[in-house]
């Protein structure tokens, strides 16, 4: 019972479905990314490296050996490193567009916490702070004076 009390009290606050949507955005996005990389970044690259597919660029390490009829006996052996490299600029270009997006909400929740920019109005929070701050200044002033 308690079990199911916590997860109630965790769906309810909120979180499972930031984290739901945060999944939800995050898969959709991957999607995006995959289209760049792939379809747009490596054509360029390929013509680059002689019109092949850099994501099948590969070290073989021992080739397939063929029966006489044409079936595989044993499997190619190869390292395949371009699946490794569209992977990398994958994970740089997720990385540094969440640092991109990380950076700008950071930018305007500083914007918004500002209690002296009259632009952007203040959440009620960092007012009563500040409001708070005052209020305890002014008390320390009063009672330095008395002293």
């Amino acid at each position: 019972m308690k079990l199911f009390k916590e997860f109630k009290d965790f769906a309810v606050k909120g979180n499972m479905m930031d984290m739901a949507i945060g999944i939800i955005i995050g898969a959709a996005f991957n999607k995006v990314i995959d289209v760049l990389v792939k379809k747009v970044m490596l054509p360029p690259l390929s013509l680059l490296s002689g019109n092949t597919n850099v994501g099948d660029k590969r070290i073989i390490l021992r080739d397939a050996i063929m029966a006489a009829d044409g079936s595989v006996l044993k499997e190619e052996v190869a390292i395949g490193y371009g699946a490794l490299l569209e992977a990398a600029i994958d994970f740089f270009i997720i990385g540094f567009t969440i640092f991109i997006v990380v950076k700008f909400f950071n930018r305007l929740l500083k914007k918004a916490e500002d209690t002296k920019d009259q632009t952007v109005s203040t959440p009620k929070n960092i007012e009563l702070l500040t409001r708070l701050t005052d209020l305890m200044e002014e008390q320390n002033g009063l009672l330095k004076s008395k002293a």
